[in-house]
Formats: structure tokens, C-alpha cells, sequence
């Protein structure tokens, strides 16, 4: 793009708070925040350094978004970045983001937070804490009757669901809210996040209120704590949430290392004075002259992207970033380059724990350069797990970042048969349909991983043939630890990084797996079933208390008698059977 072309676009932006984009066709080459859009993007007609020339000139065009406030603007920039890593920024190798609350285009619109948008929907935030802005989008909900279900279940529901029956949805799936009516609903909801804070806590007051009066001091109390959220979320800055407790004395400490191209961010967090968590995240290093600061800038806001802020955050420059501070100050958050004392002392801890770990092999770099793929931040793991044929299941764990997400581990119970590469590829098949149909609410994975040799792989590989699922898959054999893929077999030294991650996952999704067997088998055919005295429903409370036949096998007989229905004699024959 030409200088005059850089002007051009820029005549015509509002000088209004917000984020720009330099795009190259649909890549995304360059994202930047700014308290003017119209002067910030005028500014890259004069680049001023050889990297920022070299952007522009690859740039065929700049898009903008318009926010509220400077603090959204940061917000989006690092959701963004995070989203489209874009060559020319400074990235933190995750895949957190700030959540999102979007309206969907659609006659009924669907209110839901999600951290990736649909087309066509309208949108607000990006907020910091998503814990209180479920609070909000709940008490929208049972205000204005907002649906909050999948496209799919809406398009096949023949009555009402338990949303409908506990007043969370006004059930337009059935026809028992008009589609004129329903419009005047979400344009309340919409009322709210555009500024109009009574539009929620009105009705709210008045429940409370009415709650107190009936006597249902709960419920009140409730809606008390309820509204405090609400009357909180338009806050200094435009923000959505308060971060961290005032009284609580956390502090996070960041070192950095720089080695080349890459850099490593080193954090110490304390707590009550003592040091209770150390963690290091990969970061592509900027070309600027003060490469430390710009990966400072550019780490915090993308690094706590939900995540609790400390109350002190010590660096070891100063990011100078305006839009940056003036964010932490809103949060209640001091941030300090100390100078000498003991907070210099653990400035200099953890640049000694970012230099020790600098330049050390990234497992999910590594696995991507040896299999030829983009990197996968997100993993998902598969195993089945049976006995001769019965009680079949399987596991779906979820690793972020080389680290278990549990949040988003999911089992289903299978066919029974013998057939372990049928098995898997109704388990894989499972899994695509769902996320083909917009029905699983995680996002697609980089990497699935397959428990098992060629057979299984292959078997995946149908599934997903079959759906027209286009994710990358291999196999994990235990015996030999072979790697598998479409295309060759891979034999990596015991000590290979790449390989020590997918070990962990396999690990994971058969322990699961296993785990869920275990607790189907015992709940399906036990041998408590032949024990006289005990039906159903006793078995099932045995069960529950002690999670399995082995719990119970073990347990005494006054431990047995704590069970509602087990008595003495009933104690003893169990003891006796086992």
C-alpha cells in the first residue's frame, strides 16, 4: 500500500477509540489499538522503522472496529491478536481469550457468551471475567426470556425444556412468544449492554423487593448479590467485572528472556508473601528497539485473558503503554519496576527462571515442525475402553497448551461388541457430528489423538471422512510408541519432547476412559446383584456412597450401616458375600 493510499482510508475512519487491522487480502498482518483511529492509522503513511515499511507495503487494505472506551479497545486488540496471530505482532503462544456476548442473527437471536462470534450476530465486550458476566447474561435471561439453546435444538423441539419450566426462556421453539414480541425482548437486553443499566436492574430491584416483602429472604439475598454484579458490570472504563479481592495480597512477578526471534516470559506469582506458583509461556519476539517492553505491553493483556489480575504486578522495565496502565488502574492493579528491596530481589528470580528456560524445546512447536502442521495449542485425546465387549465407552480429553483442560473432557457410553476400530469410529464420529452440527460449545481442536496403532487410526480417519470433519489426526500405539499418521509411521527417540506430549494425552484419555468403564460396569452388573436383600435401588445408593464394588468390598460394617437402608444383618451379608 502507498503512502497515499495509507491517508486515503484514514480520512474516512471516526476519531473514536478502537481497533485497526492492515490486512493483506484475508490475512491478517498487523493489529493495533487506539484512543483515535483516525490519527493512529494517518500515522503509518510516515513508518517508523524498517518493519512497520515493510507491513505497509504488503498491506492492501485497513478495517477497523469502533469501541466505547480505550480499555475495550485493549481488550479486543489482545482477543484478536490472540485469534488471527498476525506476523507482525507480539504474540503469546495460548489460545485464552476475552469472552464475548453475542446476540445471534436469527428471528428468535440466541444469547450466549462465546470467545469466536458468528456472522451477522451483534456483539459486546470483550469483558475480563466470565464468571460475572454468566451472572448478567442469566439475569437477562430470566428477565426478558432470552433462549440460550443451540440452533439445532431449537430447530427440533416438539415442547418445551426445563429452560422454559424454571423461567430462563419465553419457549418461541413452540410457538409461546410471538416473533414481534420476542424482538422487543432482546431489544431490552440490548438496551442494557448499550449503556442502559436500568433496563436489568429495575425489574431486578423490584423481584428482590417483592421477594423480601413475601418473606423469601433467600431469594432476595440472591437477587441482592445478583444486582451488585449487574449495577457493577458498566463500570469505570466501560469494564464488565471487578478482578481480584482488595484484602487479598497476590502479586505476580514477569522476567524475559529473548533469544533470537523467540522469547520466554518467566511468572512468579506470591501470595500472602510466600511464592506458591511458577509458570513460562513461549512469545514471539518483536523487531522493535525495546523488545523487553513491547513483549511486556503485549503479554499482560493477552496473558490474564481470564485469569484473576494480582493486586501488584512487578516487571522489569516499563512497558510504557498508556492504554496498558490506565487498564490496571482501573482494575485496582499497581504495577512497579522496583529498584532495590525484596521486590527487586524477585524481579531478578524469575529473569533468572526466564534465562534458564530460554531456548528450551516448546513440546507444540516441536510436535508441529515434526508432524507438518500449524501448531496445536488444542488437543483432544480418544481411547475406548470395555470389558470382552460389555460396558463399552469412550473418552475425550482435552489438553490446552500441553495441559489437561478439564472443563472440556467428555465421555459416551458405546454399542456393546468386540469390535475396538468400530468403536472408535463411532466415538470419533460422535464427536465431528456434534461439532459439525454446532452442537458441542468447545472449539475445534488443532490435533486429535487416537489410543492405538494403524487400525484405529484408520477407523478415526473414516469417521471423519464420513462428516467431512477436517481435522488433523494420528495414533499413539503403548507398546512400541509408534506415532501414526495418514501418511508414514514415526519412531522418535524416548527423550523427544513432541513425543513426551502425546504420551501425557494417550496416558490421560485412557485413564478416563478406564475410570468411566469402571463406574458403568458397576453400575450395569455388579456382583451386589446376587447379594439377598440388596435390590436396585440399595445398589445403586451403595454405589453412589463408595463410587465402586472395590469401595464397598473394603468399607466396614459401620460404614456400610451410614447408607440409608443397610442395616445390620443386611451390613454383615454384604460383608460376608464380598
Amino acid at each position: 500500500m502507498e503512502t497515499a493510499g495509507v491517508r486515503r482510508i484514514a480520512d474516512d475512519l471516526p476519531r473514536e477509540p478502537g481497533v485497526y487491522q492492515f490486512l493483506d487480502g484475508e490475512a491478517v498482518l498487523y493489529i493495533g489499538k487506539a484512543v483515535n483511529l483516525r490519527d493512529r492509522v494517518r500515522s503509518y503513511a510516515d513508518p517508523r522503522s524498517d518493519r512497520v515499511r515493510r507491513m505497509v507495503a504488503r498491506a492492501e487494505d485497513v478495517d477497523v472496529a469502533v469501541t466505547d472506551t480505550e480499555t475495550q479497545a485493549l481488550l479486543l486488540e489482545a482477543n484478536l491478536i490472540k485469534r488471527h496471530q498476525p506476523t507482525y505482532n507480539v504474540r503469546l503462544k495460548d489460545d485464552k481469550s476475552y469472552p464475548l456476548v453475542q446476540l445471534t442473527d436469527h428471528p428468535f437471536p440466541r444469547i450466549e457468551i462465546t470467545r469466536d462470534p458468528t456472522k451477522g450476530a451483534t456483539v459486546y465486550g470483550p469483558f475480563t471475567n466470565k464468571g460475572e458476566v454468566e451472572t448478567v447474561v442469566k439475569a437477562l435471561r430470566e428477565t426478558y426470556g432470552l433462549r440460550g439453546c443451540s440452533e439445532y435444538k431449537f430447530r427440533n423441539r416438539s415442547r418445551a425444556c426445563i429452560d422454559a419450566d424454571i423461567g430462563l426462556c419465553s419457549a418461541p421453539c413452540v410457538d409461546e412468544i410471538d416473533e414481534a414480541s420476542y424482538r422487543d425482548a432482546v431489544a431490552g437486553a440490548k438496551r442494557f449492554f448499550e449503556g442502559e443499566t436500568g433496563a436489568l436492574t429495575d425489574p431486578l430491584r423490584r423481584a428482590m423487593e417483592g421477594a423480601a416483602a413475601d418473606q423469601e429472604f433467600e431469594r432476595a439475598a440472591n437477587l441482592r448479590d445478583r444486582l451488585e454484579t449487574v449495577e457493577a458490570f458498566h463500570g469505570t472504563g466501560g469494564e464488565a467485572v471487578r478482578m481480584a479481592d482488595e484484602a487479598s495480597a497476590s502479586i505476580d512477578v514477569l522476567g524475559v528472556a529473548i533469544e533470537g526471534d523467540t522469547a520466554t516470559v518467566a511468572r512468579l506469582h506470591s501470595d500472602g508473601g510466600k511464592l506458591v506458583d511458577r509458570t513460562r509461556h513461549a512469545v514471539v519476539a518483536p523487531e522493535t528497539e525495546d523488545r523487553v517492553a513491547a513483549i511486556l505491553a503485549a503479554f499482560v493483556p493477552q496473558y490474564y485473558a481470564e485469569r484473576t489480575l494480582p493486586d501488584t504486578l512487578l516487571l522489569p522495565e516499563d512497558p510504557h503503554d498508556d492504554d496498558l496502565e490506565a487498564w490496571l488502574s482501573t482494575e485496582g492493579v499497581s504495577m512497579r519496576v522496583p529498584g532495590a528491596g525484596r521486590e527487586a530481589r524477585l524481579v531478578d528470580l524469575a529473569l533468572k527462571n526466564a534465562h534458564r528456560y530460554s531456548g528450551e524445546a516448546d513440546e507444540l512447536s516441536a510436535l508441529a515442525d515434526a508432524l507438518g502442521i500449524d501448531r496445536p495449542t488444542r488437543i483432544e485425546g480418544f481411547d475406548v475402553s470395555h470389558a470382552q465387549g460389555k460396558a463399552v465407552v469412550g473418552s475425550d480429553v482435552t489438553f490446552v497448551d500441553g495441559a489437561p483442560e478439564k472443563a472440556d473432557y467428555r465421555r459416551k457410553k458405546l454399542a456393546d461388541g468386540n469390535d475396538d476400530y468400530a468403536r472408535m469410529a463411532a466415538l470419533v464420529g460422535w464427536r465431528a457430528e456434534r461439532a459439525i452440527d454446532g452442537r458441542d460449545d468447545r472449539p475445534d481442536p488443532d490435533l486429535l489423538l487416537i489410543d492405538g496403532g494403524e487400525g484405529q487410526l484408520n477407523a478415526a480417519l473414516d469417521a471423519l471422512a464420513e462428516t467431512d470433519w477436517d481435522v488433523p489426526v494420528v495414533s499413539l500405539a503403548k507398546r512400541e510408541e509408534l506415532v501414526v499418521t495418514p501418511e508414514r509411521t514415526y519412531d522418535w527417540p524416548d527423550d523427544a519432547p513432541q513425543l513426551h506430549l502425546l504420551q501425557r494425552v494417550r496416558d490421560e484419555a485412557h485413564r478416563f476412559a478406564v475410570q468411566y468403564h469402571q463406574t458403568l460396569r458397576d453400575d450395569v452388573s455388579t456382583v451386589l446383584e446376587d447379594v439377598d436383600g440388596l435390590g436396585p435401588s440399595l445398589t445403586r445408593r451403595l454405589l453412589r456412597r463408595f463410587g465402586s464394588v472395590e469401595n464397598v468390598r473394603e468399607a466396614s460394617a459401620t460404614e456400610l450401616q451410614s447408607v440409608p437402608g443397610i442395616g445390620v444383618e443386611t451390613a454383615e451379608t454384604i460383608r460376608s458375600r464380598l
